[in-house]
């Protein structure tokens, strides 16, 4: 979490996948709830809309390389720089994800067991929550805290999913709190990061000499106590926003039949439609 820059990038590939995940989950449900069940991730027919995955496995490996980049490149032995090494390991557990879906993209069927990969999903995010805030003192903490529950929510929200894969909750809980993570993500940024955005009378994240943390810390109680008031306050503000967008979202699917992702119309569209075929009239 070095800047902007990374929290931004993080942003771009976090939001579009929990909107694209919602769009596909929310359309195969509404489809047929009876017959729903969650995939670990929702191709697209023809494959070549698929881009957005193949897109991820080089956008990933790029940013679990500038993680250990960072962490070779700061001198000392703080607790910080050890938090990027962290934050990379995290990553390539996530590349490993997207070349499980990269694999069954290319071959077509399911080499691995769905109920594996949604467990291995919240391992990786298990151990991403391990390495969020690590490092950092002052109102950081809180920032990253709020984005640690978020991560533990998606990190949960797959292990119901691999015990119970028609459960369309969860999967909606996973898809609204990747967007979440994008979100907030980004909003840590610009409060942590930048002068333009800095809460009144505290200073931007910044390792002092000798100290083994990243600091961002206000000059007066009366100050700090406001700044944590108020990420809080943006934090609500984020999740209202994105839980009533993601009604607002489905709300349109029902109504509209034409608005449904392409992936209800594809090979899995095509599947539910041979699981009612096969179903028993009663």
């Amino acid at each position: 979490m070095a800047s902007l820059a990374t929290h931004l990038s993080a942003c771009l590939l976090l939001v579009p996948i929990g909107i694209r995940r919602l769009l596909c989950s929310s359309s195969l449900f509404l489809k047929n709830p009876s017959l729903f069940k969650s995939k670990p991730w929702y191709f697209s027919n023809p494959k070549w809309k698929n881009l957005d995955l193949y897109a991820l496995t080089v956008a990933l490996p790029l940013a679990s390389f500038s993680q250990i980049f960072i962490f070779l490149s700061i001198s000392g032995h703080s607790t910080y720089r050890f938090s990027f090494f962290q934050q990379f390991a995290a990553l390539c557990l996530f590349w490993v994800l997207i070349i499980f879906f990269v694999t069954l993209d290319i071959l077509d069927h399911f080499v691995f067991n769905e109920s594996f990969i949604f467990i291995y999903a919240a391992i990786a995010f298990l151990v991403e929550y391990s390495a969020i805030g690590v490092g950092i003192t002052g109102l950081g903490t809180v920032v990253y805290g709020l984005l640690a529950q978020l991560t533990l929510l998606c990190a949960g929200s797959c292990l119901v999913l691999s015990v119970k894969p028609t459960a369309f909750f969860a999967d909606f809980m996973l898809s609204t709190g990747l967007v979440f993570k994008g979100t907030w993500l980004l909003q840590a940024g610009l409060s942590l990061y930048t002068d333009a955005f800095l809460f009144e009378g505290c200073k931007k994240m910044v390792v002092l000499p000798g100290n083994p943390n990243a600091d961002f810390h206000c000059e007066l109680q009366d100050d700090s106590i406001r700044a944590v008031a108020l990420v809080n306050l943006l934090f609500a503000v984020h999740a209202i926003a994105i839980v009533i967008a993601s009604f607002v979202v489905f709300g349109l699917l029902s109504s509209f039949g034409n608005l449904r992702c392409g992936e209800a119309r594809g090979p899995l569209l095509a599947e539910l439609e041979s699981e009612c075929s096969d179903a028993p009239e009663s």
